[in-house]
């Protein structure tokens, strides 16, 4: 078998079989294959798509490339969520104490964040003590007594696709649906979870801007996770603005914490009762998408996912009282508010660039060299569709430091304010279910 036979059959748009795809993955893992080849067929790919087969068999082999996580002596259906990304996307913890209140066991590997501001592991460590690294001889311990544990990935995990998205990311062949999709479930797979919830995120904020690209995408990664033994459920959400209401790591810890009190951000409480209870149905918990909400919702009333939430924190080494003390979370020395220049209603919050204001702040890593500040970041007090008064608050900055022009200025170019009443944007548009 020959590569050049492979991206010659691919570059005619024939289907590649699982063996050449197989050859391809293993020998351009290992260094047999180069770059220059390797980024011919990534580009015969881009323009000529790949089946639902090959794209199954293409995560299967990107999975073989590493490590597995193996999961198996964690009793029941361990469930796991994905995110596309986004700005203020702060569901993994709250949603993963609802959905460990129910019953369903989350047993989660996270990464650090590069880009508006930490990942969920960055977050957890604004939590005093919080260690994410466990043996897995405590992490199953932990999942098996509380259903609820994360930690910072590890190991030798897809390989292969790390090799090929630092390839896409310089040929041009990064929005290719196969390649996000096999990149993206390859992982998941890996990670070792039965099934899987996506949330494929949709707008400004988002890697897919348009609802039909981010559908398209969805439907292929369901496609896959269905086809190798995972079940598999996603919904397409709204990223045309921040989710929720805080944009960094300490401000978003306290916010999940008033999510599980139910008093978070109504976008934020809703996308996670949408996520979870695809999670419920796929754990086995519940038949039905409304009969598992109910559930969800009565974790939430009684008081049964915050105490989940304590009892992770406090397995974890954190200190568990920031739950009723969030006071506790690093604090920014300068607060100050950016406040409506004019009168009107909010007609866009533009979700990239508000991350990058915070980014701005430390909230987030420009590099992957770059020290995060846990405690700076921004906090919302309108949402689009909201009205506001000339020299009320928009956002209220949390900073480490007094000159922060550089911020105000670029929150000021992205929060547009017109006199005509606007529509707030649909924060579900689609939930996939098979």
């Amino acid at each position: 078998m020959r590569i050049v036979d492979i991206i010659e059959k691919k570059r005619d748009g024939h289907a590649l079989t699982k063996e050449e795809i197989t050859f391809f993955i293993e020998g351009y893992t290992n260094g047999e294959i180069p770059d220059y080849q390797a980024s011919a067929l990534l580009m015969a790919i881009y323009f000529t798509d790949m089946t639902d087969e090959e794209r199954a068999n293409l995560t299967l082999a990107m999975v073989a490339s590493g490590d597995q996580i193996d999961l198996s002596a964690i009793d029941g259906i361990k469930v796991d969520k994905h995110s596309t990304g986004g700005v203020g996307d702060t569901t993994t913890l709250p949603l993963a104490a609802m959905v460990a209140a129910v019953g369903v066991p989350v047993a989660k590997m996270s990464g650090r964040g590069l880009g508006h501001t930490g990942g969920t592991i960055d977050k957890l460590e604004a939590i005093d003590g919080f260690h994410v690294e466990l043996s897995t001889a405590d992490f199953t311990q932990q999942v098996n007594e509380i259903k609820m544990a994360v930690v910072g990935q590890s190991g030798n995990l897809t390989p292969a696709d790390k090799k090929i998205y630092a390839l896409r990311d310089v040929t041009a062949t990064v929005s290719s649906i196969p390649l996000i999709a096999s990149s993206i479930m390859s992982k998941k797979i890996a990670s070792g979870a039965d099934a899987i919830v996506l949330d494929v995120k949709t707008g400004d904020g988002a890697f897919m801007k348009t609802v039909e690209d981010a559908e398209r995408l969805a439907h292929a990664m369901v496609k896959i996770g269905n086809s190798v033994g995972r079940k598999t459920m996603a919904i397409i959400s709204d990223m045309s603005q921040p989710l929720g209401l805080a944009i960094g790591n300490a401000l978003e810890i306290k916010e999940a914490i008033d999510t599980l009190k139910g008093n978070g951000p109504e976008d934020l409480q809703e996308l996670c009762y949408v996520l979870g209870s695809q999670m419920v149905v796929l754990g086995g918990h519940a038949t039905t998408l409304q009969e598992a909400r109910a559930q969800l919702e009565e974790v939430v009333a009684n008081g049964k996912a915050l105490q989940v939430l304590r009892e992770f924190i406090s397995a974890q080494g954190g200190n568990a009282d920031v739950v009723d003390h969030p006071e506790l979370l690093p604090q920014a020395k300068y607060i100050t508010q950016l406040v409506a220049k004019q009168s009107g209603y909010i007609a866009k919050l533009e979700a990239d660039d508000i991350g990058t204001a915070a980014m701005l702040l430390g909230a987030g890593r420009a590099t992957k060299e770059s020290e995060i500040d846990l405690a700076v970041g921004l906090v919302l007090n309108k949402k689009v569709g909201d009205y506001v008064e000339k020299g009320e608050s928009l956002v209220t900055i949390h900073a480490n430091r007094q000159a922060i022009t550089e911020v105000e200025q670029k929150l000021y170019q992205h929060i547009i304010i017109t006199e005509q009443a606007v529509q707030a944007p649909t924060l579900i548009h689609t939930v996939i279910t098979k």
